[in-house]
């Protein structure tokens, strides 16, 4: 890259699909694993991951604009700073917030055929947009 050229910021679109091939497949293999294996239908833990996975990374770029660096456990608001794309950037904070919970109903609608045996599942798709760290 020539010195004082920059790439341009990424669009929503391009962020939502970085996620996916980064965070949102560790967390739709490790959702998908278990149905896998069983040789079971793993169509529901596909949409309960993949929402569940934007989810998280929109919370942590809501972290990394409003978390408490002693509770985060690392330095925040570097991602504005260094100039990158962020679903807070691009949506504006209660945009983001708007969106994460959006996912979080979207991944909990998508374990009905479950019923109350995913309560824990819908636990932590909650506890993602909660967390403080």
């Amino acid at each position: 890259m020539e010195a004082g050229i920059w790439p341009a910021p990424l669009a929503l679109g391009q962020i939502i699909e970085l996620q996916r091939n980064k965070t949102g497949a560790l967390i739709r293999w490790s959702a998908e694993a278990g149905a896998r294996l069983g040789r079971a239908e793993i169509a529901p833990m596909t949409a309960y991951a993949t929402a569940l996975g934007l989810a998280f990374q929109i919370a942590d770029d809501i972290l990394d604009v409003t978390g408490d660096p002693e509770k985060a456990g690392k330095r925040l608001q570097k991602d504005a700073g260094a100039g990158k794309a962020t679903f807070v950037g691009l949506l504006g904070l209660d945009g983001a917030r708007a969106r994460a919970t959006s996912l979080v109903e979207e991944a909990c609608d998508a374990l009905a055929p479950y019923g109350d045996r995913a309560a824990t599942l819908r636990d932590v798709a909650r506890f993602v947009i909660s967390r403080e760290r």
